[in-house]
């Protein structure tokens, strides 16, 4: 049984543990993926370094573009979430797993991976610098790191209330107020989340000593999205593995009376497939171990 935060996240509390939601999710998820695998520019015999693993999505992909004498090093802070990767490898040699944090690959030896790869891994790191100092330890001359995160100080800054994505809306009181648990009791442990923009990757990578540093960035305001869907179901979910659920939230902010309110009002909007709107920034990031003693 999975019992720590990481491992409830990635199983059932980002999608509420539903069915719709997890396949609502999927492609963009699958799109992350790509793109990080794309950029790695993987040899069919390259052993790859997935950091901050989760579940597998980018290692398993990984091994989909390998050759036989390709390996994947899964790597996770949770051993819940590796011992759900060891699963669905189902005993394929080329598969290894190491507990170890972004910021210290401890059991990585230096120089022995080609590639590194992360997908919203460092922001729940409070030492970034320390990370890229890592991947670059455990790279080989001319290896390679691909990565992906989302850049949340965009939409924190530019909408910060518009939690549901629903904009202006007669239920404005109501979603400030959950908002405001979110800001007040997770503060402190969404403040990496927070921290660093576009800008501090392309930094950090550098101070590293990583050359051929190559960052696609992408902004969108009020991007029309999914409608809400199943209500219900994303009451259970959570943003992210360290704060409540929606539901969570709203249990502490809001009276029965506004629980009904706002409950009433994005039931409406979900049977009538009104669709959200979206504020977001990305970053995929690429760079290479240079071959020389630099």
């Amino acid at each position: 049984m999975t019992t720590d935060k990481w491992a409830q996240w990635l199983l059932s509390r980002r999608d509420g543990d539903s069915a719709d939601l997890r396949a609502r999710y999927a492609p963009e998820l699958a799109a992350f993926r790509d793109g990080v695998l794309d950029g790695a520019g993987l040899a069919a015999d390259d052993v790859v370094l997935d950091v901050g693993c989760g579940t597998g999505l980018v290692g398993f992909g990984a091994l989909d573009r390998l050759g036989p004498d390709g390996r994947v090093i899964f790597s996770d802070v949770s051993p819940d979430v590796l011992d759900e990767c060891r699963r669905t490898a189902g005993g394929d040699g080329r598969c290894s797993f190491v507990v170890a944090s972004a910021d210290d690959l401890t059991g990585i030896a230096d120089a022995s991976v080609d590639v590194v790869t992360t997908r919203s891994v460092l922001i729940y790191s409070d030492r970034k610098a320390a990370a890229f100092a890592e991947f670059f330890r455990v790279l080989r001359p001319g290896g390679r790191i691909s990565l992906f995160e989302p850049i949340n100080r965009f939409a924190e800054l530019l909408r910060p209330g518009d939690l549901f994505g629903t904009g202006d809306s007669p239920a404005d009181d109501l979603i400030a107020k959950v908002r405001d648990v979110y800001r007040s009791t997770t503060e402190e442990a969404t403040r990496p989340m927070m921290d660093f923009d576009e800008r501090d990757l392309v930094d950090w990578a550098v101070t590293a000593g990583f050359e051929a540093v190559d960052l696609d960035y992408r902004a969108q305001v009020d991007v029309p999205s999914h409608p809400i869907g199943d209500w219900e179901a994303l009451k259970r979910a959570a943003p992210n593995p360290l704060v409540p659920t929606y539901g969570e939230a709203i249990d502490v902010a809001l009276t029965d009376d506004e629980r009904e309110r706002l409950d009433t009002y994005l039931t409406a909007l979900a049977t009538a497939g009104t669709p959200t709107r979206r504020t977001m920034a990305t970053a995929f990031l690429r760079a290479r171990r240079p071959h020389g003693n630099r």
